[in-house]
């Protein structure tokens, strides 16, 4: 019962932090790709996020301090920067082009080819839904990623105190032995022990200690 309390509460604590790193991230997502839409011709999209000119997009009173965070979650949908300019190309094709007619005469595909339809746009619920579906699938990586860890902290602790138990049942047996020792040391100095010049209370004494030995 206590292991399953504690297992919720590890987790209420998780996402938690998540939610607070998520809000984080996509902040930094924002500063990012704006710097990246008001970079110089020709810079290195790679190393300008290394700048200082992404702090100005940043505006935010605190430094962003999760930078190895971010290293694991640019490449998710959600996190992902897709560049918004005009890509320029040449040598393939002409800067303006004629829209293509509508009609499937000016086609030069036979007209038996079925014609392909755009992808109908996603409503804002469908698409609200999606992030969220994205959301909780880097939150559910996130707090994997963590439980990982935190199960081989664990393990590492229970061997160390494996080791430490196993040290201290080797202390005691040393302890016990040398207790031993000096009993059976002890009995032998009593029945060895020469009482002729002794009184005769005192060589009784040692006659009864020797009876109990």
């Amino acid at each position: 019962m206590e292991d399953a309390i504690g297992s919720t509460r590890t987790e209420m604590t998780l996402s938690s932090r998540w939610k607070v790193l998520n809000k984080e991230l996509a902040k930094w997502r924002n500063a990012l790709a704006k710097a990246m839409d008001n970079h110089r011709s020709g810079e290195n999209l790679s190393n300008y996020a290394s700048t200082n000119v992404v702090w100005c997009y940043w505006a935010r009173e605190k430094s962003f301090n999760h930078t190895h965070c971010w290293e694991v979650v640019k490449t998710c949908k959600r996190f992902q920067i897709i560049p918004t300019g005009p890509t320029v190309v040449l040598n393939e094709t002409p800067l303006h082009e004629t829209p293509a007619s509508d009609s499937p005469m000016d086609s030069p595909m036979s007209q038996d080819s079925p014609i392909e339809k755009e992808p109908r746009p996603i409503g804002r619920k469908a698409a609200k839904a999606k992030r969220g579906s994205n959301s909780s699938k880097n939150a559910s990586k996130f707090l994997e990623e963590l439980s990982k860890h935190q199960a081989m902290r664990i393990e590492m602790d229970l061997k160390q105190q494996e080791h430490d138990m196993a040290i201290q049942v080797e202390y005691a047996k040393e302890r016990e032995y040398v207790r031993e020792q000096n009993i059976e040391k002890k009995d032998r100095e009593t029945m060895a022990m020469d009482t002729s010049h002794m009184s005769p209370e005192t060589k009784q004494f040692w006659k009864l200690e020797r009876r109990d030995l």
